[in-house]
């Protein structure tokens, strides 16, 4: 098929109620993760051959701005509010099945990663990667996923968040905000030496919870054109008074050897962000809807979103499917490092060939998603062969978990 017909074929298949803005703001954000981890996640590779996880944002500070573009998790928990209550009003069964088949459609994918992962690691090692490699390999693979367990949570709390919605409007995200500011107080202001190691965790739900909470205001119609206004210009004066006034981290990310982190778990800072974000988004729905209706803009969109989740679980591995084999290749011919891929990140040299790497990761990344899109979808069951299966795969998803996060 041509590209003008299957461009053609996309067109006719989309539904006229299907609301473009919102899967277009939703692949803006998709695309953003991988494009962060790849531009912003380097490496070092020490005497032994082995990969360490390592950052431009070390050595150039100035480019922190970057991590404000790129940080768009704000935009994907609006947007994902906005779409849960759409599919919660068109639910022809009770909450618990409509819930229960979210879940099972987010977790199969990252069942499938861990699992593939789990099988591979001995494989490797036997091939000669070292134990260093492997475990940085494993920290990158499952950094991402975290999202799919936070999302699940705030996710099964929609029915919750739609009456706050109806009883408040889109000041139900201002508990939410207040939690975070009284937290981040503890943690940082005059007491902070006082207060427990923990205390930053309290603000993991109400920290993501924020931006889904007025995705869910928004598609109850409770967020308009001045509400969205006074998002966009409150997050930007809040985020400039943090950065300025209290000193936050200027990296949406984290930056190895720093002491503080805005995004894990997130800071006040992450939802002034994610508010100007969202204020924008909403302000902006309209015209992007508008020029989502061009075929050839509109079919990439699509395509992004029915890859999803492929995109999210395994585009670190795109990456590693490069730098592990250079990091070899370096060691056995005595060429060291591979510039832009296993070399310091610490010269504007290395940004740019890193930039040139990157489509690399993404014909990786397609590669990839060809075989690992099987997972999405549902997986086999009712025999005695495939409910094995399926118990395997869930154990060496345990078993990666547990050597990812140095628990054994």
């Amino acid at each position: 098929m041509t590209l003008a017909g299957t461009l053609a074929k996309i067109e006719t298949r989309t539904p006229a109620h299907r609301d473009r803005a919102i899967d277009g703001l939703r692949a803006l954000a998709l695309l953003a993760v991988p494009t962060g981890h790849w531009l912003l996640g380097g490496f070092t590779l020490d005497s032994g051959g082995a990969l360490h996880n390592a950052s431009p944002l070390s050595t150039f500070g100035g480019f922190a701005p970057v991590s404000w573009v790129l940080q768009m998790l704000g935009i994907f928990f609006l947007v994902g509010g906005y779409a849960s209550v759409l599919s919660y009003r068109r639910r022809t069964s009770t909450t618990a099945a409509w819930l229960r088949q979210r879940v099972v459609r987010l977790g199969r994918p990252v069942v499938g990663v861990t699992a593939v992962w789990a099988a591979l690691i001995p494989v490797l090692y036997a091939l000669g990667v070292p134990a260093t490699t492997l475990h940085t390999g494993s920290t990158l693979v499952i950094q991402p996923l975290w999202f799919v367990g936070v999302y699940i949570v705030v996710t099964a709390l929609t029915p919750y968040c739609v009456r706050a919605a109806h009883t408040l409007g889109a000041w139900a995200a201002a508990p939410l905000v207040t939690t975070v500011t009284v937290v981040d107080f503890l943690r940082y202001g005059p007491y902070a030496d006082t207060m427990p190691s923990w205390l930053s965790m309290v603000n993991i739900l109400p920290g993501w919870l924020f931006a889904y909470q007025l995705g869910v205001s928004w598609g109850e119609g409770r967020i308009g054109r001045r509400g969205a206004r006074v998002l966009l210009i409150g997050g930007t004066l809040l985020f400039a008074a943090l950065l300025v006034l209290f000193h936050y981290p200027a990296s949406m990310v984290g930056v190895p050897g720093e002491a503080r982190t805005n995004s894990h778990p997130p800071s006040l800072l992450v939802l002034a962000l994610a508010a100007a974000q969202s204020g924008a988004a909403i302000l902006l729905r309209d015209r992007i809807g508008r020029l989502l209706k061009r075929p050839a803009l509109w079919a990439p969109v699509v395509v992004i979103n029915l890859s999803a989740m492929t995109i999210l679980c395994w585009h670190q591995t795109a990456m590693l499917a490069a730098a592990v084999p250079g990091s070899l290749l370096g060691t056995a011919t005595g060429l060291g490092t591979l510039p832009g891929l296993t070399s310091a990140p610490d010269s504007l040299a290395w940004i740019a060939v890193r930039l040139a790497w990157m489509p690399l990761f993404a014909v990786l990344l397609v590669l990839i998603g060809r075989y690992a899109r099987r997972f999405d979808g549902p997986w086999a069951s009712g025999t005695h062969t495939t409910k094995a299966r399926r118990a395997a795969a869930g154990l060496l998803a345990a078993g990666f978990a547990v050597f990812a996060l140095g628990l054994a």
